[in-house]
């Protein structure tokens, strides 16, 4: 019989400069960023910094800018591992908490095993 594989997810994010290492240090307290195997890794994650812009509609109550007005956010892009469901849902759970904007920026999207 096979062995069972655990299903693996990335974790995708965009913050605010200001914001990267709460967010950073919120997923990975919920289990994000541990590579399964041997080395024991944990706390990985690829971060790049570029030029988000959002325009806030009548109802936002932004963090950054006012509403109605464009605007451009020096913000970071992290990328990290997520080993299992259960560990992602945590990790977008506490992103969304720690994160300080009104919606945070994220994407999760299902890895496949070759």
């Amino acid at each position: 019989m096979a062995s069972q594989q655990v299903v693996r997810y990335t974790l995708v994010f965009h913050t605010p400069l200001e914001a990267v290492e709460t967010c950073k240090a919120a997923i990975f307290a919920a289990g994000a960023g541990r590579y399964p195997g041997p080395g024991g890794y944990t706390e990985c994650c690829w971060t790049a910094v570029g030029t988000g812009q959002f325009r806030p509609g009548d109802a936002a109550n932004p963090h950054i800018g006012r509403v109605g007005a464009l605007e451009k956010v020096e913000e970071a892009r992290v990328e990290t591992l997520c080993v299992g469901e259960d560990v992602v849902r945590r990790a977008v759970d506490a992103l969304k908490k720690a994160h300080p904007y009104e919606e945070p920026a994220y994407s999760v999207y299902k890895m496949e095993d070759f």
